[in-house]
């Protein structure tokens, strides 16, 4: 299954280059650094599950995007609350980011019940 081809990829990545370009001027180093990267972690991971060979592989990366999106939320909120990220913003990033963690959580179950049918 090509990663490109999916939906949750795509939107992750979306979200990713979304929170990038918002704060490409930010001053606080620290607080950019780490929204970006959890951002890039959770395409990033599932580019890199979706190409490996076995299923117990896969679910390991896509686990890690889960908890990528985990971190990026609570990210989000802690953004919101101190002023860096527009509370509308904040709040459309966060129903992005559970949509995602459904995602990859139906993809694990297809993943299995595919595996299980051979």
């Amino acid at each position: 299954m090509d990663f490109e081809k999916l939906d949750v990829w795509r939107l992750s990545a979306r979200l990713s280059v979304d929170v990038y370009k918002h704060f490409a001027g930010c001053r606080d180093y620290g607080f950019k650094d780490q929204i970006t990267r959890s951002s890039l972690s959770v395409p990033s991971n599932i580019a890199e599950g979706m190409t490996r060979g076995g299923d117990r592989e896969k679910h390991h990366f896509l686990n890690m995007a889960k908890g990528s999106c985990s971190e990026l939320r609570t990210q989000i909120y802690i953004g919101t609350e101190v002023g860096l990220i527009p509370r509308a913003l904040g709040q459309e990033w966060v129903g992005r980011c559970k949509r995602i963690a459904s995602m990859l959580t139906a993809l694990q179950r297809h993943i299995v019940r595919t595996s299980e049918q051979c």
